[in-house]
């Protein structure tokens, strides 16, 4: 048996990772897109390194679109399997993918514009609507904690990642031409304990191999409650000092709605001022929607808030915006206001429009509430470089730039060592890094062997290894 780390490695987008069984049964553990890589990112994503057609299955950890968002495109090159996720997930993703289409479709757009003028050669959309219509009809659901049976040597089981709604780990069973069983655990994403809206990650079964996420492998969250001062004081000194836009990008699952929440209790305690907030995206509309639709899936302490507060993503002054005309509105008004829009990274969607009318006042403040790759529009800002491309235009950065990690759905080092900490640490035969930067992932290498795991491995890209 043989694994094979085809994304995800010298970064956190781009995750797909190969699981090929003795008899030749090929298992694609997630399909995401590269985010943020630059003038790369095109190729990155519009090349595989393995023939689509040669995958029998596809397990999907999450819907974010660095883990789901190459799966339309692995349709059309040939894939013809099944791919699985917890139903929660695929209510999700289906809105993801429609809307990941939609932004590859107008930012192309926007872009040919720019290159008909200058004679340039047009771009194709990486995929279209009509291509995630196809790609619908692949998924199969399993539930959290049911066993499911590949064929005669694969199984696996979800238990719940607690990153976002629906989100799994997924815990492989492989059997071997020798009869033995190997457990393969892939972590996906994981989530913070004692997360604002959702459950903690729940403890997994014994695993021989983990391929384990180290996003924040090197760092520390701000704790909770400072984090909720600090985005009061930044609303109050942009919005009411200096009367400014606070320009807040967000990834539209998890990451809005707990800005939203945050907001809405600041509301219930008379602390916000009395100003305009506006979520700027469709997608987070409706993945807002699918949230109020999946009250079960929130932690204790949610539950007994809505007892008092019906609904937590919504006060007054807030107002959801799906309407192209008036996102555009927005950007000419010069009210103070909070537009929290799409996408965290910067690198698509409505949040470039804001970040090019905004960015260059010095009034306005630009909060990044999560992580961003360095190459990324994000990351640049969030390094406060003095002047960034947007659209291939330069823009001064005369806005404040304001950070605040522990909004991040991911676990942060502590955590994921306290995840981990279910299992056997002597059983354990190999853990394999995944999705972070490489100072984060040495970083958390290191503390997972002082912690006793025996051997933890970076994988390179393409990087293959038998497991058995």
């Amino acid at each position: 048996m043989q694994i094979k780390f085809s994304g995800a490695t010298e970064t956190v987008t781009g995750s797909k990772h190969l699981v090929t069984t003795d008899k030749g049964y090929s298992i694609l553990l997630d399909c995401g897109l590269y985010q943020g890589m630059g003038k790369e990112t095109d190729a990155l994503n519009r090349y595989f390194n393995f023939n689509p057609s040669d995958i029998d299955v596809v397990i999907l950890s999450h819907a974010h679109i660095d883990h789901s968002g190459n799966l339309p495109l692995l349709i059309k090159q040939g894939f013809l399997g099944s791919i699985y996720c917890t139903p929660p997930t695929l209510v999700v993703v289906e809105v993801l993918l429609f809307d990941s289409a939609k932004i590859h479709e107008y930012d192309i757009e926007y872009v040919n514009k720019k290159r008909e003028k200058k004679g340039e050669t047009l771009l194709v959309p990486l995929y279209t609507s009509k291509d995630v219509e196809r790609c619908l009809k692949h998924f199969k659901t399993v539930p959290y904690g049911a066993e499911f049976s590949l064929n005669d040597e694969a199984s696996f089981t979800f238990s719940n990642a607690g990153h976002i709604l629906g989100s799994a780990v997924v815990n492989l069973k492989l059997k071997a031409k020798t009869k033995r069983i190997t457990s393969l655990t892939f972590t996906g994403d994981v989530g913070k304990y004692h997360d604002m809206l959702l459950k903690d990650p729940d403890i997994f079964p014994h695993a021989d191999y983990i391929i384990c996420e180290s996003t924040y492998g090197d760092r520390l969250h701000e704790i909770e409650t400072d984090a909720e001062l600090h985005l009061l004081n930044v609303v109050k000194n942009t919005c009411v000092e200096k009367k400014g836009k606070l320009i807040i990008p967000a990834f539209s699952l998890g990451r809005t709605q707990e800005i939203v929440f945050i907001l809405d209790k600041l509301k219930n305690l008379g602390m916000l001022p009395n100003i305009k907030v506006y979520v700027d995206s469709p997608m987070s509309t409706n993945v807002t929607n699918i949230m109020r639709d999946h009250i079960d899936c929130f932690n204790h302490k949610l539950q007994v808030y809505i007892k008092t507060d019906k609904d937590p993503f919504g006060f007054n002054n807030l107002k959801y915006i799906t309407e192209k005309s008036e996102s555009i509105e927005l950007n000419n008004s010069k009210e103070p206001c909070i537009i929290i829009s799409a996408s965290g990274m910067m690198d698509a969607g409505r949040i470039k429009h804001h970040l090019k009318n905004n960015i260059s006042d010095a009034k306005n403040t630009i909060l990044v509430v999560g992580y961003c790759t360095p190459n990324s529009l994000g990351g640049k800002i969030r390094e406060r470089q003095k002047v960034v491309k947007i659209f291939g235009d330069e823009y001064e950065v005369n806005a404040d730039i304001e950070i605040i990690d522990s909004y991040s759905a991911h676990a942060d080092y502590s955590e994921l060592i306290r995840f981990l900490s279910c299992q056997d640490k002597q059983k354990v035969k190999k853990i394999f890094l995944v999705h972070g930067d490489p100072p984060a992932k040495f970083s958390f290498r290191e503390k997972l062997i002082s912690e006793g795991f025996k051997e933890v491995i970076i994988p390179h890209k393409n990087e293959s290894f038998n497991i058995d």
